[in-house]
C-alpha cells in the first residue's frame, strides 16, 4: 500500500461516519480532525493537503469531509479490511484514468507481475525496474483494460482499429474512451515493435508470470525478466518522450583522434 493509503486511511475510516472541524495542532506540520462524538485525531499538514488535491476530502475553511470519491474509496477500504484475511492478496491504492481525470481506486497489487518486479532489487541493491518503465507497464494494462481489448484478444488482435474488421462489439459499440484506448495499445505496440511486444502482451495485459512465459515460448529460465525489462525501456520512451530527450541532452559527444591531434578552433 503505497503513503498516501498507509497514512489516509485512518482518516477516510474516522471521515466516513460524518464531517470534522479542522482545528490547530500543538506540534508544527500537523492539524487536528474534530467530530465531538468520534473524539480527535492529527494528520500532517501535507498528507491532507495531498487527499484534498486527489479529491478525496472537500475541505472549507474550518470544516473538512468526504467528497463522493472518498467515500466510495473509503467503502473499498473497509472491504479490503474483511479481505485482507484472504491469502495471497495484497491491496493498494493505484491512479487511473477515467473520462473526469485520474481517480484513486484499490487493487490487488500482487495479480500485477510488474507489481512484484518493481520490488525486485539488483545485486547492486537497486529497483530492478525504474520508475518510468513501471509506469510505462501500467499504462499499457489501463489502456489495454479501458479500450475492452480482453474479450477479443487472439491471432486478429492487431488488426487496425480504425478499419473496424472487428466481429461483434466493433467500433459502431465503442465509447470514445474505448476506442481512444484501442488506439493508444495500437500505437504503443507499433513502437515497440513485433520482436518485443508479445512479452508486454503476456506479462502487463494477460498477466501471466514469467515461468509461464518462459514455458510457453521455450526460453531459458529466468531470462523473461530481461526481456521485458528492454521491452519496457522501448515503450517507456515511446509514452514518455520528453524524459527520455532530457536524459539524451546531458549526454556529451567524445571526439576520438590521433596522438597528436589537437581541435581547431572553428571546431572541425
Amino acid at each position: 500500500m503505497d503513503e498516501l493509503a498507509q497514512s489516509g486511511a485512518r482518516v477516510l475510516h474516522f471521515l466516513s461516519k460524518g464531517p470534522a472541524s479542522i482545528c490547530p495542532a500543538s506540534r508544527a506540520g500537523e492539524t487536528l480532525l474534530e467530530a465531538q462524538e468520534r473524539g480527535t485525531i492529527s494528520l500532517d499538514e501535507e498528507i491532507l493537503d495531498r487527499m484534498v488535491a486527489r479529491g478525496l476530502l472537500l475541505r472549507s475553511s474550518d470544516h473538512i469531509s468526504l467528497s463522493q470519491q472518498g467515500n466510495e474509496l473509503a467503502r473499498q477500504l473497509n472491504a479490503a479490511k474483511r479481505a485482507a484475511a484472504s491469502p495471497g492478496m495484497e491491496i493498494g491504492t493505484v491512479a487511473i484514468e477515467t473520462d473526469g481525470g485520474f481517480r484513486s481506486v484499490l487493487a490487488n497489487l500482487s495479480e500485477s507481475p510488474l507489481a512484484q518486479l518493481v520490488r525486485m532489487k539488483t545485486k547492486a541493491g537497486k529497483p530492478f525496474l525504474s520508475t518510468r518503465e513501471f509506469d510505462a507497464g501500467e499504462r499499457l494494462r489501463s489502456d489495454y483494460t479501458r479500450g475492452q481489448l480482453m474479450p477479443r484478444m487472439g491471432a486478429n488482435w492487431i488488426a487496425s482499429v480504425a478499419s473496424g474488421r472487428r466481429a461483434g462489439g466493433g467500433v459502431a459499440e465503442l465509447t470514445d474512451a474505448a476506442l481512444s484506448a484501442r488506439l493508444r495499445v495500437e500505437g504503443a505496440i507499433s513502437s515497440v515493435g513485433p520482436e518485443l511486444s508479445g512479452v508486454l502482451l503476456d506479462i502487463c495485459c494477460f498477466l501471466k508470470g514469467l515461468e509461464q512465459v518462459e514455458m510457453e515460448r521455450g526460453w531459458p529460465v529466468r531470462s523473461a525478466k530481461v526481456v521485458l525489462k528492454t521491452a519496457l525501456g522501448v515503450l517507456a520512451r515511446h509514452y514518455f518522450p520528453e524524459r527520455a530527450a532530457n536524459n539524451g541532452s546531458q549526454r556529451k559527444m567524445l571526439h576520438w583522434g590521433s596522438q597528436d591531434y589537437r581541435p581547431s578552433l572553428s571546431g572541425q
